[in-house]
């Protein structure tokens, strides 16, 4: 049965899930498991395996389009995250009475769990892992789901889990309502996915925001003190739990995480013992992922976790697939894949870790970029551009001035084969596209892995 704090919508008749990917499928069997009439609907074509899941659970299904008829008759919805409010289908959905969820909204029904939630434009993926390796190192029954790993609703309905770490994005909470978040962390808000929001900032910060919205006295609000959007949004957005901003700023903090004048990440929660660990001994470097680390301490000081098993963590943890990855070293050259900077903020981060001379692979679907902000780190440290992808006209003007060379490419060995001959030993080769991947690859996984091919192919 349904958790009666979180029950606030139909716990029987018809569902129908919008999108048969991972959350889709997911929310289809917990739907089923939980006695509902299921029906998935996929405007494109399902992946063979999902297709193998529904049928072998017998739910119905249909791909290559939206059928009205099977789809109005719902008594809720449960909707991909990828779909927007401006598909024609969801136009006519709007104007019923039909509930439109989002599969994490409609799990969180279903478990008692603690949910330790994370959302940001950039660094959510790595805060999340990492907070989960640490709850993990600690003995915690835990289980990490949202834009990352098995679904949120797929492990509800088949798995007994104490805590889970979920990475959510704008669009997951935008179709959140009555979701609770138990800590809640706001990294930073930069402009991405503006498309979505009608290029309004402030709507997109009030949906980062959404993060907090239920939350109680006993909860905890963690974010980064040093974000402007942020900052701002305070002003709009309150929760009554605790608050626990963290910041690099030189500011001790009674309540929070900071560094001190030792270079000593500082945490402290009233009623815990301190936490103290030298950014030095962190096994992620660079200013983001001090913020990553703030965040995920913060986190695990809330859970009450031993110091000593939080610093272990903090020591050993390998980095996520595609975020700052290191591929290989070939004649001394460093590759680096960090194919999930899928904006120019992330891409930031990524020149930030690094030292000259760098040659930057970039490029792809633009989101209406402003590439201002990544100017001064061109200038300083990048030798060459070499442009992947059909939107490359803004990256020659943004930078023509900047760098010594930029060259298109006619694929993703193409921009590889050429920045081996443009990168000299000591120099790294980094493929940080600051755009969506889905004009030449199926997502940004498949594009961090093509590169990792022909790197690995020299």
């Amino acid at each position: 049965m349904p958790n009666i704090e979180h029950s606030y919508y139909p716990h029987a008749g018809r569902v129908v899930i919008l999108g048969g990917g991972e959350s889709g499928v997911g929310a289809a069997i917990l739907a089923k498991d939980k006695g509902f009439e299921v029906f998935v609907s996929d405007m494109a074509l399902l992946a063979e395996q999902f297709k193998a899941t529904l049928t072998q659970e017998a739910i119905a299904f249909e791909e290559g389009q939206h059928t009205e008829a099977e789809i109005l008759n719902a008594d809720l919805i449960i909707k991909s995250p990828g779909i927007p409010e401006t598909a024609p289908l969801m136009q006519q959905l709007r104007k019923t009475s039909i509930p439109v969820i989002s599969e994490i909204e409609f799990a969180a029904q279903y478990t008692d769990a603690t949910l330790c939630c994370i959302t940001g434009s950039n660094g959510k993926s790595t805060t999340t892992m990492l907070t989960y390796e640490i709850f993990r190192h600690a003995g915690l029954n835990v289980g990490v789901a949202g834009n990352i790993g098995q679904s949120f609703a797929l492990q509800v309905a088949r798995e007994q889990r104490d805590v889970y770490v979920l990475e959510l994005s704008s669009f997951m909470l935008d179709d959140m309502h009555h979701f609770r978040a138990h800590i809640a962390i706001l990294l930073n808000i930069t402009p991405d996915h503006l498309d979505r929001y009608n290029y309004d900032m402030n709507a997109y910060v009030d949906s980062k925001f959404r993060i907090i919205q239920n939350q109680q006295t006993e909860d905890y609000f963690i974010y980064c003190a040093d974000d402007e959007e942020i900052t701002k949004g305070l002003a709009r957005h309150q929760s009554p739990a605790m608050s626990l901003p963290f910041t690099q700023v030189d500011t001790a903090l009674a309540q929070g995480a900071y560094i001190d004048e030792q270079k000593n990440l500082i945490i402290n929660i009233p009623k815990r013992e301190p936490f103290t660990m030298n950014i030095e001994e962190l096994s992620l470097q660079g200013k983001h992922n001090v913020y990553n680390n703030s965040a995920a301490g913060l986190a695990a000081k809330a859970q009450q976790l031993r110091n000593s098993v939080m610093k272990e963590s903090m020591q050993s943890y390998v980095n996520i697939a595609h975020r700052l990855e290191h591929v290989a070293c070939i004649g001394g050259v460093t590759y680096i894949n960090d194919s999930k900077a899928t904006n120019v903020n992330s891409v930031w981060y990524a020149l930030e870790s690094f030292s000259p001379d760098i040659v930057l692979i970039m490029g792809g679907v633009d989101k209406g970029n402003d590439y201002d902000m990544l100017r001064d780190l061109v200038k300083s440290k990048v030798k060459a551009i070499i442009c992947i992808g059909k939107h490359n006209g803004r990256i020659h003007e943004a930078f023509e001035s900047d760098t010594d060379v930029i060259v298109n490419s006619a694929s993703m060995g193409d921009a590889v084969e050429i920045a081996s001959h443009i990168a000299k030993k000591g120099d790294t080769v980094l493929l940080s596209p600051a755009c969506a991947s889905f004009d030449w690859f199926k997502n940004y996984e498949d594009r961090g892995d093509q590169f990792k091919e022909a790197v690995m192919a020299l």
